[in-house]
């Protein structure tokens, strides 16, 4: 697809095009409860949503501080996509091959972005522009707090894209003209675990559960049930839709749940207090007492395991492969820039026993070539002369080591590999050496918040057990 916004910007235009429109849809039997755009400055002030714009802004720079981190303490981490094949094995690969059409490879592609970029900005819209502050807090909250939840698990549990450890299977979203500057920007397709794209709406269901019996109502006679069944029925979609185009695997849901749970726990507790700060201060949102000492104690624990266990620990073995690839694979594998000064070190080990081919080119000499998961090896390398590229055969048991320069923030390489002629199934692990690999102990504090919420979580169901003990004693009495 030919579109001078690309993939982002045409998403987002659509996205803020279609909220009122939606916003109208579901609101059709109220429309008394509507917000105007012209009300809206208004509305923002006397509810206070100056907090939920800020909270946008830091879940932004807390990304960005995490993509910083992701790539360069890979190699003090490793990975650990081999336990889950070892679980699932190629049932993902199942999945593609036997719906596989292009017509709904390009409708999904599309969805899977769409539609999460779009949970996330819509749900808390929607509930202002309706009138709803309460859900307006939680939805916002609901995002920012999944997030931090998800920090630990893909800072130092890393986990492959199916369609990297799947030999045959192909990146139908990731390996598509149209869509592959946007993904090796923005995703480091080793951020398996878990998948938010599943953990997100569900932390809103849970949420919409939640408000409902604190109301005392079903869910069935909430006034919001629409908006519901909308995210209900678009996480079916992603049910499936992440195991075809070649992200996740079906295992990495089951975290996203427990996350999800987590997460709607935490705000359920936590928003009537952060709503009341500008009459009772923030003094009034710190924990104390018994929950701030469980949750001390449980981020404490939770980031000793991460020292002790996951830096430098079994998923950091450089015999274990993090790619595998069939006789006509052709595989990707992105180099960032992290500094304009400092090359990264690149190790390519085959840890198969075929041989394989391997080059490293600038992705501009890439992006033509691939479509629908498709990479045009021949169409890609026959152009270039021997000046341009470098195309090295790694023999089984052997490594190749190479620095690759990026002197401008728009100097992203990629390494492309595929099984040598003759051979049916390669194996092999790349290792990058950046020059900020020592970010190991930052991204530990940035793990932090994760584990004082799940305390702070634990604690409340600690205090639920206390309250249901007393009442049981009284009740005997």
């Amino acid at each position: 697809m030919d579109w001078p916004i690309g993939p982002y910007g045409t998403i987002m235009a659509v996205i803020l095009l279609s909220t009122i429109p939606l916003r109208n849809l579901l609101t059709r039997d109220e429309p008394d409860k509507r917000v105007s755009l012209s009300e809206l400055p208004a509305e923002i002030r006397a509810k206070g949503y100056y907090w939920h714009i800020s909270l946008y802004v830091l879940m932004y720079i807390y990304k960005f501080m995490i993509d910083q981190h992701n790539e360069p303490i890979k190699a003090r981490v490793g990975g650990y996509t081999h336990w889950l094949y070892e679980i699932e094995g190629e049932l993902t690969l199942w999945v593609q091959e036997t719906f596989r059409n292009d017509l709904l490879t390009d409708v999904l592609s599309f969805h899977y972005l769409f539609v999460y970029l779009f949970v996330i900005w819509f749900s808390p819209m929607y509930f202002i522009l309706v009138r709803d502050h309460t859900m307006a807090d939680k939805a916002a909250l609901n995002y920012f707090v999944i997030y931090l939840l998800s920090v630990p698990l893909y800072l130092f549990f890393n986990v492959e894209v199916t369609s990297t450890y799947n030999p045959g299977m192909d990146a139908l979203l990731y390996h598509d003209s149209w869509y592959l500057e946007f993904v090796t920007n923005n995703d480091p397709m080793d951020n398996g675990v878990p998948s938010l794209h599943f953990g997100l709406p569900v932390g809103l269901l849970l949420l919409n559960r939640l408000h409902c019996k604190d109301k005392g109502i079903s869910i069935s006679e909430w006034r919001h049930r629409e908006f519901d069944l909308f995210v209900m029925i678009n996480l079916v979609v992603y049910f499936f839709s992440i195991q075809y185009l070649g992200i996740h695997w079906i295992v990495d849901i089951i975290p996203g749940l427990i996350l999800a749970v987590i997460c709607a726990l935490f705000i359920h507790k936590w928003q009537p207090a952060i709503r009341a700060r500008s009459e009772n201060g923030w003094k009034s949102v710190i924990p104390k007492g018994q929950s701030l000492a469980i949750a001390a104690v449980f981020a404490l624990v939770c980031s000793s395991a991460l020292a002790l266990v996951a830096v430098d620990g079994p998923g950091s073995d450089d015999e274990i492969a993090n790619m595998r690839l069939g006789p006509d694979d052709v595989k990707i594998d992105t180099i960032e820039v992290h500094s304009l000064w400092d090359p990264v070190g690149v190790e390519v080990r085959n840890v198969g026993e075929n041989s394989v081919h391997v080059i490293i080119l600038h992705r501009s000499l890439v992006i033509d070539n691939v479509e629908r998961g498709e990479v045009n090896w021949e169409s890609i390398v026959s152009p270039l002369t021997v000046d341009e590229f470098q195309e090295i055969v790694i023999d089984s048991g052997s490594s190749w080591q190479t620095e690759v320069s990026t002197p401008s923030v728009g100097d992203t390489h990629l390494i492309l590999v595929k099984t040598a002629d003759g051979g049916d199934f390669s194996e092999v692990r790349i290792t990058m050496q950046y020059v900020t690999d020592e970010l190991i102990w930052s991204a530990m504090l940035l793990s932090i918040p994760a584990f004082l919420i799940g305390g702070l979580v634990l604690a409340q169901a600690v205090k639920s057990e206390d309250e249901m003990g007393e009442q049981a004693s009284d009740e005997e009495s």
